[in-house]
């Protein structure tokens, strides 16, 4: 008994994505389990309830169908006898019906129906809950609530009870105690998941280096071409670190395949912001030419209906985000002012920005292709918000009476509120903010944006007020990560001359906590790098800029790329 199982629709760059890494980080049984590589067939082992996270597009859903197929077709884990997947977004359209876990089996799977509920017990079976951060299965219908400590207790796979509560007490072991489950999810919802409840942690952590140039030169067959994209998105920090993700390298390279292969002239992206004003605007010509066959309309040029589209696109995007919602069904849109025939005509003919599906209730279920989509037509919302004076939507987001701040302040008030965040859930919001600043983003995106100030003072003040928070809030050195993004964003070249001052300077040891030669710390900078350095530059200020004791890096170990702290102090070379 197994659901469909669709193909990963969209997602093209999964197609390479074959071995799926799962780095095994909590044990309730074991602490202080040091990182451990298992495969997608090995999670199940000897455990009960595995949560598997990663980024959006890392390739969990493709995880899922993997071990999915590979069950059904008699290859992997044999020993379970059914294998049972129940999608979050697919459960939201009951979340105010009443089941047994008898009757929620047999309406998903319909193959299903004859099983008897004194069989469950005996049958080895496997749940797999994919898209844990999709939920909207609480009281408010925006966040999963999924009540560990007050849930009522279930015991009977017959008794009927809300989706949430039967959920609860699976995971827990109450109910249905011989059954494993599986959960995905991204980060922040994973880390609302209590401790005691999961066995093991897993995550999925997309590309790595090799992978990254294996597709591009998989995608492009042309060496020349291949050989060109990889160049430059090595060339760029921000794009060689998002490139881990599988849907940015897909993103990456219709973006570089377009500009390298046609007759437009001007500067590749180098910043993110860049990449995703391209990507927007090529996916909007390609709709144009499928629904409307204008052949000769200039990338740059957007309609009047473009517009009015992608900014209601973008409320959409803007006011899910805040309550952390993903998925969106037919009133969501209508809330925002977009009809069925708009929806359809951006999500049947430009999939690649906004997607329609039918689960098995055939209702339909919309969703941005990536939650960075999301995120970036949120910001273009913003932007345009704040250009066109629309006071009270400011005025909810930011939380004060602020009636028209210049663009430095606006800028400042978003980042102070995205820092007041412990989840990060603003961050790349705030990023695209501070790169739509940039003047060339602003060309690039016409009329979506509106007239804004292109005044260098003011780009200058909003770069210096990045700085100043930076020093001034006392931020953590985790969540100041995303002040340096924003700074590369707005292409301040002050951020690499001052990491390559700090290496420079650094004590020996720092040296060696990195698998690359300083000189190349512009291109080849990775994102858990950039967060040691910024942890090891706490530390360093914290001891008067004196040699950091050895032990206080210790904490630091899952970010090395090398072994060097589990090698003594007064060896110098990584173990």
């Amino acid at each position: 008994g197994i659901g469909s199982l669709e193909p990963c629709s969209g997602n093209a760059a999964l197609e390479i994505y074959s071995r799926l890494w799962k780095m095994d980080k909590r044990s309730k049984h074991q602490q202080g389990l040091r990182p451990e590589a298992h495969t997608q067939h090995e999670v199940m082992q000897s455990i009960r309830v595995v949560l598997t996270s990663g980024v959006a597009g890392a390739g969990k859903s493709f995880s899922v169908q993997k071990f999915t197929l590979d069950w059904a077709e008699g290859l992997e884990n044999q020993d379970i006898s059914a294998v049972v997947p129940l999608s979050f977004r697919e459960m939201n359209l009951i979340r105010d019906e009443q089941h047994s876990l008898l009757s929620l089996i047999q309406l998903f799977h319909p193959t299903l129906q004859k099983i008897p509920a004194e069989q469950l017990p005996v049958c080895k079976l496997l749940f797999i809950f994919d898209g844990l951060d999709e939920s909207r299965l609480s009281l408010d219908e925006s966040r999963l609530s999924l009540d560990f400590d007050n849930s009522p207790v279930v015991f009977d796979v017959t008794h009927k009870s809300s989706v949430n509560v039967l959920l609860t007490n699976l995971i827990q072991g109450r109910l249905l105690p011989s059954a494993l489950v599986w959960i995905t999810s991204r980060p922040t919802a994973a880390n609302q998941m209590p401790p005691s409840c999961v066995d093991r942690l897993t995550e999925v952590r997309g590309f790595n280096d090799a992978q990254k140039e294996e597709y591009f030169r998989r995608r492009f067959p042309d060496g020349e071409l291949s050989s060109r994209i990889i160049s430059h998105i090595k060339g760029s920090m921000s794009l060689y670190i998002m490139c881990e993700v599988p849907v940015f390298c897909w993103i990456t390279a219709v973006v570089l395949e377009n500009l390298l292969t046609t007759e437009q002239r001007g500067e590749l992206p180098t910043t993110l912001t860049d990449m995703y004003s391209h990507f927007l605007m090529v996916q909007t010509k390609r709709k144009k030419n499928k629904y409307q066959q204008e052949h000769q309309t200039s990338p740059q040029e957007l309609t009047e209906t473009d517009r009015e589209v992608l900014l209601k696109l973008g409320r959409l995007a803007f006011e899910h985000l805040e309550k952390g919602n993903i998925m969106f069904y037919q009133e969501d849109l209508q809330q925002c002012g977009l009809d069925v025939t708009e929806a359809s005509v951006y999500s049947g003919v430009c999939t690649e920005i906004f997607r329609r599906e039918c689960g098995i209730f055939q209702k339909p279920v919309y969703s941005f292709v990536h939650l960075s989509v999301q995120e970036f037509l949120a910001a273009v919302y913003m932007f345009h918000c704040y250009s066109n004076r629309k006071v009270e939507v400011i005025k909810d987001f930011l939380e004060n009476n602020m009636e028209n701040p210049s663009l430095d302040e606006f800028l400042s008030r978003v980042m102070e509120k995205s820092l007041q965040s412990q989840t990060g859930h603003l961050d790349l919001l705030v990023r695209f903010l501070h790169g739509l600043s940039v003047e060339s983003n602003q060309r690039l995106l016409g009329g979506l944006l509106g007239q804004t100030e292109k005044n260098p003072e003011t780009i200058q003040r909003a770069i210096d007020n990045l700085k100043e928070i930076n020093i001034s809030k006392g931020v953590s050195p985790d969540r100041s990560i995303n002040i340096y993004h924003c700074l590369m964003e707005m292409k301040d070249l002050s951020v690499h001359q001052e990491i390559q001052e700090f290496l420079n300077s650094a004590p020996w040891p720092l040296c060696l906590l990195f698998s690359f030669p300083k000189q190349s710390v512009n291109t080849a900078l990775k994102q858990t790098e950039l967060s040691l350095l910024t942890h090891v530059r706490s530390l360093n200020e914290s001891e008067g800029g004196s040699f950091i004791h050895f032990e206080r890096l210790k904490f630091l170990q899952p970010c090395f790329r090398t072994g060097f702290l589990n090698s003594s102090p007064q060896n110098h070379q990584p173990a």
